[in-house]
């Protein structure tokens, strides 16, 4: 039988073993190991450190340029859009610094900013029960203004697209002057949509001029989310109804793969619109009112940034001369409602 002393001189071993082995582990047998990693470690703390001092470097270049923009902005805009009008219409999500951005750009060209529309989430929802009730407010309107409803591209989105067609009749206008529906009308429009929960917003008068601002994220489903296909209706409708038409976002994802921005640029509404995915920064919100200016001299609509854009701005720049006598075409103001037919 084994003994208390044999199981003691075991532990004992054991122990020994255990404590021997962790002397010589820690020292002889693995100081080469411990070395090379410390020696990685060291290199791997100084490449990051570079690699923050070089990003703090970029950081400080792109805060001086874009703070020379800020002072060269109202030369570089400098009657641009003068004459001309231009209302802002966002969607749910969309980047306020974009919307603030672009108001205080097109104030520089020598815009009237008219107002602001903010679509709300309800404008996009495409079930069957929320597109009843749209088509409803839609038809009850166009029977009283005498407008001609668009049958829609894309039956999922027929609501929204006759929708923003009459939003545009009372917001929009091709040249400046030109008025669609008289102002009692164009605000019984509006108040229509926004009693039953589709927008906010009033804008004092017609513009010439739209910029779609779009959310600041992609939405979780992707290019088919329903708030991207809407966005595509509405496009449609705006561009028909405008002088210009421009959708815009911010740099935090806005040209991202199934952004609104990305999807729109790989439809065939592009050829009808410009989009800017940087307008958020200075260089974004000057390439806003830039690529309006180059629409209204007859350009052709391009897309600007620094995602997946063609251009980081129009090149070459506009002339103030494209747009400066832009008022003197204004049609005399309708004192009516006017039918807006497709």
């Amino acid at each position: 039988m084994i003994d208390f002393r044999y199981h003691l001189v075991s532990i004992v071993a054991v122990f020994l073993a255990l404590a021997i082995g962790i002397v010589l582990g820690s020292t002889e047998l693995q100081g080469n190991t411990i070395d090379a990693l410390r020696a990685t470690s060291n290199s791997l703390s100084r490449q990051l450190s570079a690699a923050g001092a070089q990003r703090d470097a970029y950081q400080a270049q792109a805060g001086a340029e874009d703070q020379y923009l800020q002072s060269a902005e109202p030369r570089l805009l400098a009657r641009l859009l003068e004459g001309q009008s231009v209302v802002i219409l966002t969607e749910p999500g969309a980047q306020g610094s974009v919307v603030d951005g672009v108001k205080q750009a097109a104030a520089a060209a020598g815009a009237t900013v008219t107002g602001q529309v903010a679509l709300q989430p309800k404008f996009n929802d495409i079930s069957a029960a929320n597109q009843s009730t749209l088509s409803g407010i839609n038809n009850e309107i166009a029977g009283i203004d005498g407008v001609v409803l668009p049958a829609g591209t894309d039956p999922q989105t027929v609501a929204q697209q006759q929708a923003a067609q009459l939003i545009a009749t009372a917001i929009l206008a091709k040249t400046p002057g030109q008025t669609l529906l008289t102002s009692a009308a164009a605000q019984t429009l509006l108040s229509a949509y926004a009693q039953a929960g589709y927008l906010t917003g009033a804008p004092t008068a017609p513009a010439t001029l739209a910029v779609l601002v779009t959310p600041q994220t992609a939405p979780a489903d992707g290019p088919d989310d329903p708030a991207n296909q809407v966005l595509l209706a509405i496009t449609q409708e705006f561009a028909s109804g405008s002088a210009a038409t421009l959708v815009a976002g911010g740099t935090a994802g806005s040209a991202q793969p199934g952004s609104a921005i990305s999807v729109l640029r790989s439809s065939s509404v592009s050829g009808q619109v410009s989009t800017v995915d940087d307008a958020d920064m200075t260089l974004g919100q000057i390439s806003v009112i830039e690529a309006l200016a180059d629409q209204l001299a007859g350009r052709k609509p391009n897309s600007y940034g620094i995602s997946g854009a063609s251009a980081v701005s129009p090149v070459p720049l506009p002339s103030p001369s494209a747009t400066a006598t832009a008022s003197a075409t204004s049609q005399p103001k309708t004192t009516g409602r006017v039918g807006k037919k497709k």
